[in-house]
């Protein structure tokens, strides 16, 4: 019986060792290099590749604004701003963090955003940006949640 104890408690522990172990710190690294491809198709203004980073159900929360949920209100608000003269944006993670399991994480970004104004000169409005991210069932980081809010004029 106590052979039988033992054995139990060798492969038990053995299992235990064997179990995937997610590497955060690589996981955040791809996660913030999704978003700088992010950020380049955004520069590009290909709107489905734009639109194709958030999740069916995501949810776009920006200063001033009212929220969009959902991939065809968030496809909206994308068509509409590229049709604003001289819109650019661009943006750059600063800082990721991914859960132990490996199938969330999190961004903080700052990003630059340009327009025209109605006198035609170029206005840049800075901010931050928190991002919220979860793989989908094809291993993909999808973005569920985004947050902006635009720095306090000097």
């Amino acid at each position: 019986m106590l052979n039988k104890l033992l054995i139990l408690l060798l492969v038990a522990s053995l299992t235990g060792c064997s179990a995937s172990r997610i590497n955060t710190k690589a996981e955040e690294e791809k996660l913030m290099e999704v978003s700088r491809e992010w950020s380049r198709a955004a520069s590009a203004q290909d709107i489905d590749h734009i639109v194709s980073y958030w999740s069916d159900s995501a949810f776009f929360l920006s200063q001033g604004q009212p929220a969009i949920q959902g991939k065809a209100g968030i496809r909206a608000m994308v068509e509409q701003s590229s049709k604003i003269p001289g819109f650019k944006i661009s943006w750059e993670p600063i800082r990721a963090s991914v859960s132990k399991s490996g199938d969330m994480g999190y961004l903080i970004e700052r990003n630059q955003m340009s327009m025209n104004d109605p006198s035609g000169k170029t206005i840049t409005i800075q901010g931050t940006v928190v991002t919220i991210w979860k793989k989908d069932a094809s291993g993909n980081w999808k973005n569920v949640v985004d947050i902006g809010v635009h720095d306090l004029p000097n």
